[in-house]
Formats: structure tokens, C-alpha cells, sequence
């Protein structure tokens, strides 16, 4: 895989690179709420513009369905990105039409433009190779050179990450290459104790990476909604929890694994409950309260883990030389139930361990509570790319930077 050091040693001044980048952050109405995801891209596209080309920055936000939709305009993060590089970013209202390519053509050597949403455009998501590959080569006439560095993306068999580069001349840019060795030191030749923390609400999106890390972790520590499908399939009684019943069969053959391989299987002990789910927009106060993890009563919900469990899994993390943490303890978006978040984030920093947060919820969890990103080892950009990585796949967005 060639790397954009490689690609600089050669040359860019006045070639018209294409980064694909991942711009997909979180909005309210037009305000950013979370510009880590611009942040991490800000290396790459300065090199590249430091050294003569013309950046052409492309991602996409949201899900809208394949045509223009304005909650989803690029146009907050062109402007944001313009602001953090101290210059003026270009930004063309569509893919591959007539902005796009007076935009293009306008810019002089060491500028930068945004194009619009890629996903305003059906051919980028298409699973007709045809389809995709013709929203390709319209996308290639915008550039001499491809730059891959939109890791949040790379597991996603899309135009301008899978079929785009293999109509250009390309390279990974700084963050995918970061990232690409940060995931090696989770599958090769790992630091032990190894310890995982998962949470996020839904046991199906993890069911694929715990299966891999059965057989690689020495410990794993469950939280968040997810936990409650693992705490029925113990038999205990959940409430109102969310709860995955179709998953229980899986989740029990996982808890009989875990014993026979001797991995370290850790379940909260207590859980904040409470007789409906907060309101996030207001942080209106809620009514939590604490139960034992097997005493749920049959009208609460869980919305994250207890004090006690919090020491616990603090005491699980403190001697670990190796840790992955993907998906929040609970509700952290709302004071009363972000407790077990923090509690988890604060006990990476605290150990000596080689800290990995895997992206999503659980970097802008960071973010959100407060705490010094450059503290910890490394916050990844894509929680689903991270996960795919760990679970052993082939990532198109990767296969198709190789050489």
C-alpha cells in the first residue's frame, strides 16, 4: 500500500488530488456538534496543499437516498474545515455537475475545495457494479490522483472508496495509515493482558467481533444496552431493559465459550435504572436509581452501569498493557446515566495500558464528558471499520489502496 509520504516524495505540486475523506459529523440543524472527524482528516489535506496540488475533498454525511437533500449539505463541514486551516475552502453544491467541475478548475495550486455529499448521488451506494463504476469515472475526471483517508468508510463497498482508485493513480493518506497500525497492534503480536470493553445498545452489532476476541482478548468487560440480552441469557430478569430476545441463544453459547477458553467474561453487578428513557434534548432531570444487576424490577430500565460495577470494571482495566474500548457503558448523552461512561474513559487514562477507543459513540463519548483526546493512545474515526477489522474481514476500502 503506497502512503502518502510516498506520494509526496514523487510529486503533487499542481496535480488535482481526490481525497475521500470522512466528513460525516454529527449536526444540529447546521452546528457541528463534534468536528473530531474534520480534525483527523486536517493532516493529509494540508500536506498535500502545503505541497502544491490541488485538494479535492470528498465524503459523505448522513443516509439521505440517493439525491440532494439539505439536512445532509457538506456545506457546514467545508465551512469548519476552512476555519481550522485558516484559509479559504471552495465548496461546489454537487457531486459531479457543473459546480463540481468550475470549482474544480478554479482552484490554483495549494487550494482546497469541498465537494457536495457524495450520497446526494444514487451511483455512490449502488450495488450495480455498473451503476457504481459509471459515478466512478464521472468522480475521476475530477483528479490526476487518488487519496484514500476516510477510514470511517472503508468497510463500505462504495463508488468513491472501493471503485474510484482503481481508476487513478492512489495512496492512504495519514489517518488511514495511522489507523491500519493501530489495528495491527490489536491483531499482531498483542501486549498482554489484552482487555475489551463493549457497549452500544444492540449484542447483534458486537456478536461478530466477541466471537474473534474469544479466541484473542484474556478479559472481556460488557456494558451498555447490550448487556441486558447477556444478563437474561444468565437468567435474570431485565424489566423494560433493551433486550435482544432473538440473540439469547448466541449470547449463551458465547458465556459457555468464554469459560472453556478461560476468557475472562465480565458482567455488571449493578445497573442505574429508571421507569423511562431521559430526554437528551432538555437534560431534564431523570429518576435513577440503583438495583443489583439480578434484581431489576419488571417496570425499569437499565440506561448504564452501577457504582459498584464501575470499581469493578476500573480494578479490570488497571493491569492491562492492552486495551480496545468500543461503545458507551449507557446513556452517557444525559448527566444522570454517563457515570459508567466516564468511569471507563477515566480508568484508560489512569492505566498504563496501550489505549485504543474504537471510534463512534464511545470518541464522541470522550469528547462530550471532556476528556484530553491526546490522552489517550488512540481514538479511532470508524467504529464500524474498527469492529470489521477486528472480526478478520476484508475491508474493500483497503483492498483497493494495495498495489
Amino acid at each position: 500500500m503506497k502512503t502518502i509520504d510516498e506520494l509526496l516524495t514523487e510529486g503533487v505540486a499542481g496535480k488535482r488530488v481526490f481525497v475521500r475523506a470522512d466528513l460525516n459529523v454529527p449536526l444540529d440543524g447546521g452546528t457541528i456538534t463534534d468536528d473530531g472527524r474534520i480534525r483527523a482528516v486536517l493532516p493529509t489535506v494540508k500536506a498535500l496543499a502545503d505541497a502544491g496540488a490541488k485538494v479535492v475533498v470528498a465524503s459523505h454525511l448522513g443516509r439521505p437516498k440517493g439525491a440532494p437533500d439539505p439536512a445532509f449539505s457538506l456545506a457546514p463541514a467545508a465551512a469548519r474545515m476552512g476555519e481550522l486551516l485558516g484559509t479559504e475552502v471552495a465548496f461546489a453544491t454537487d457531486t459531479v455537475g457543473d459546480s463540481a467541475r468550475s470549482t474544480v478548475a478554479g482552484l490554483a495550486d495549494g487550494q482546497v475545495a469541498v465537494i457536495e455529499n457524495l450520497r446526494f448521488n444514487a451511483g455512490e451506494t449502488a450495488k450495480d457494479d455498473a451503476e457504481r463504476g459509471a459515478f466512478a469515472d464521472r468522480l475521476a475526471e475530477l483528479a490526476d490522483v487518488y487519496v484514500g483517508d476516510g477510514f470511517g468508510a472503508v468497510h463500505r463497498r462504495h463508488a468513491s472508496v472501493f471503485d474510484l482508485p482503481a481508476r487513478l493513480p492512489h495512496a492512504a493518506g495519514h489517518l488511514i495509515a495511522t489507523e491500519v497500525g493501530v489495528l495491527k497492534k490489536l491483531t499482531e503480536d498483542v501486549k498482554r493482558p489484552y482487555v475489551v470493553a463493549l457497549g452500544g445498545s444492540k449484542v447483534s452489532d458486537k456478536l461478530a467481533v466477541i466471537d474473534q476476541l474469544l479466541g484473542k482478548a484474556d478479559r472481556l468487560l460488557i456494558g451498555g444496552g447490550m448487556v441486558f440480552t447477556f444478563l437474561k441469557a444468565k437468567g435474570y430478569e431485565v424489566g423494560a431493559s433493551l433486550l435482544q430476545e432473538d440473540q439469547i441463544p448466541v449470547v449463551q453459547e458465547y458465556i459457555e465459550r468464554a469459560e472453556k477458553s478461560g476468557v475472562e467474561l465480565v458482567l455488571p453487578v449493578d445497573v442505574v435504572t429508571s421507569t423511562e428513557f431521559p430526554d437528551l434534548k432538555t437534560k431534564a432531570p431523570g429518576h435513577p436509581h440503583t438495583v443489583a444487576a439480578d434484581a431489576i424490577p419488571a417496570d425499569q430500565l437499565g440506561l448504564d452501569i452501577g457504582p459498584e460495577t464501575r470499581k469493578l470494571y476500573a480494578s479490570k482495566l488497571a493491569d492491562a498493557a492492552t486495551v480496545f474500548w468500543n461503545g458507551p457503558m449507557g446513556v452517557f448523552e444525559h448527566p444522570d446515566y454517563a457515570e459508567g461512561t466516564k468511569a471507563v474513559a477515566q480508568a484508560l487514562l489512569d492505566s498504563p495500558a496501550f489505549t485504543v477507543v474504537g471510534g463512534g459513540d464511545s470518541a464522541a463519548a470522550v469528547r462530550l464528558l471532556g476528556f484530553d483526546e491526546n490522552a489517550f493512545g488512540h481514538i479511532s474515526t470508524g467504529g464500524g471499520a474498527s469492529l470489521e477489522y477486528l472480526e478478520g474481514k476484508t475491508l474493500p476500502g483497503l483492498a483497493a489502496l494495495e498495489d
